[in-house]
């Protein structure tokens, strides 16, 4: 299949199935990774930094960042295109029949089961974000291959920076531009 018609198809499946919004699409970007090789799970990474740092709903920009790295400017339209056409279909498709959907006893069943399955979703994409930006690659590989356990394995700046930043806000509360500002910052000074 044509690269275009094919990052199209991969971002309409997960506009389709990503229930809960835009890290839902993570596991499903993971995947795609996996598959087609179109980019790896550190610019997912990536991905998720700018995501988050701009304008715009994270899974909108995550899709678009995907769909521009793979295949330029056409690929980024047509990714977010993608990602963005099931949605508009539901809810056109919804908003006709609102009345009837509103007070289903079997959509609101529906609603109901498909929490658990966004929770693991998003809860799935942030272990898997945790360790490829908390944990060093290589070492990782090691491990697993049978290597020995060496606090190499750990990247400690990152997730150094990860607590400070997260006790930070906690406790001062600061716009959340302030602490992306403040890590991105970080991370150009500490080359992470």
């Amino acid at each position: 299949m044509p690269l275009l018609p094919r990052l199209f198809f991969e971002f309409f499946k997960t506009g389709l199935f990503s229930v809960g919004g835009g890290l839902a699409t993570l596991p499903f970007l993971y995947e795609m990774s996996d598959n087609t090789g179109w980019f790896t799970h550190a610019d997912i990474a990536d991905m998720i930094a700018i995501s988050e740092s701009t304008p715009g709903a994270i899974g909108i920009n995550m899709s678009t960042y995907a769909g521009y790295k793979t295949a330029g400017i056409a690929g980024g339209f047509v990714a977010t295109l993608g990602l963005a056409m099931p949605s508009l279909i539901i809810i056109v498709v919804i908003a006709k029949f609102l009345s009837r959907f509103d007070e289903n006893r079997y959509v609101q069943r529906a609603f109901y089961g498909l929490r658990p399955a966004s929770i693991a979703m998003i809860t799935a994409a942030g272990l898997n974000v945790a360790r490829v930006t908390l944990l060093d690659a290589d070492a990782l590989s090691a491990l697993t291959a049978g290597g020995g356990f060496s606090l190499s394995l750990f990247c400690l700046p990152a997730i150094l920076l990860a607590i400070v930043l997260f006790l930070a806000q906690q406790k001062l509360k600061w716009h959340p531009v302030v602490f992306l500002a403040a890590s991105a910052v970080v991370g150009i000074l500490l080359k992470l």
